[in-house]
């Protein structure tokens, strides 16, 4: 069988370098592409990026998504057979500080790769949703054909119209596409920005750490290795278009008019945050000293996730508890940062 190759955009990320040393290890040839910007430490997408570059099968270039050209250029020289867009700005709370990068990155950005892909169509495309779509539901567990007409931060708002933008190319250009709704993801070489970095940096200097809403919120966490599992197993799953409605199962996502679906990728497990917390507290054996705040700006008190749509799909449930998962990043943040 012919070596398949990937491209896979925001191939620094925490997510993206996760994935792309799985494709690799599964023999395909990957070509990223990231941005390396600075909405935090570039020295640890560096680091991600140097590590994926042992790989004689890997391949990048550092560059913007949006920029006109690269996209398309990188479509007709390397004619990927799969597609996975993860490049994005992301974070809930940055989107109300600069809203203006999440139009560049994710809705523009999203535009110039679906142009790409009707230029030079891949078997399969694959993108990057947010169980943030489901907004202001409170009905749980969210499943991917419920409602998500309520987004509570500009954030969840662009990643709704990177839904609705690639239902339209798949629909008019019968381009195969996924998108999959992630539940909070976390582990080894996570984001700065995210929850379990803050809590561990903080309780190791001796800081106090916020806990949001009174600690009255709980997460679907899912691990990074279960996320990148149900990535790898969806790309051999490319939907096709059903040739009547009634051929859609119940419970698929799977568009009546186009091949076209969303899957959640997530724990189906929620945990509470002090639990969250207390999961870290364990890891370290130190114990935090908590700020107690108020709920901020277009965050959610609550996400779960509905996966028996991935499973039937895939076989793969997603089963790292918190317990463990946190330990794993624990154990990498003290190497890493040799603390």
């Amino acid at each position: 069988m012919a070596q398949r190759t990937a491209l896979v955009t925001g191939s620094s990320g925490f997510i993206g370098y996760h994935l792309c040393g799985r494709l690799l290890a599964d023999g395909w040839r990957v070509i990223g592409l990231d941005a390396m910007t600075d909405y935090y430490d570039v020295t640890l997408k560096e680091r991600r990026q140097s590590m994926l570059l042992q790989s004689a099968g890997f391949s990048t270039v550092n560059d913007r998504v949006e920029t006109p050209g690269t996209l398309n250029d990188l479509f007709a020289e390397h004619r990927p057979d799969a597609v996975v867009h993860l490049a994005a700005q992301a974070g809930v709370r940055y989107s109300i500080d600069n809203p203006e990068s999440y139009v560049e990155a994710n809705l523009i950005g999203t535009f110039r790769l679906l142009e790409a892909a009707r230029a030079f169509p891949p078997a399969h495309m694959l993108l990057a949703s947010t169980s943030s779509v489901y907004g202001a539901n409170t009905q749980m567990p969210f499943a991917e054909t419920m409602p998500a007409d309520t987004p509570m931060s500009f954030y969840a708002a662009t990643k709704k119209a990177n839904e609705a933008m690639a239902h339209s190319y798949a629909h008019l250009y019968a381009l195969p596409t996924t998108m999959f709704r992630f539940f909070t993801v976390y582990g080894p070489w996570g984001r700065p920005d995210m929850a379990l970095f803050k809590f561990t940096k903080a309780i190791l200097e001796g800081r106090p750490i916020d806990v949001y809403n009174h600690g009255n919120m709980s997460r679907d966490f899912t691990y990074v290795g279960d996320i990148v599992e149900g990535i790898a197993r969806l790309i051999d799953t490319p939907p096709l278009r059903p040739a009547a409605p009634e051929e859609i199962a119940p419970g698929d996502s799977l568009s009546p008019v186009a091949p076209f679906r969303v899957v959640n990728i997530g724990n189906a497990a929620p945990v509470q945050l002090m639990d969250y917390i207390a999961a870290t507290e364990a890891a370290l054996g130190l114990v935090a000293e908590k700020n107690f705040v108020d709920m901020q700006a277009g965050d959610v008190p609550a996400t779960w996730a509905d996966t028996r749509l991935l499973e039937s799909l895939t076989g793969y449930q997603p089963q790292t508890s918190v317990p463990d998962g946190v330990a794993r990043f624990v154990a990498w943040y003290r190497s890493y940062y040799d603390v």
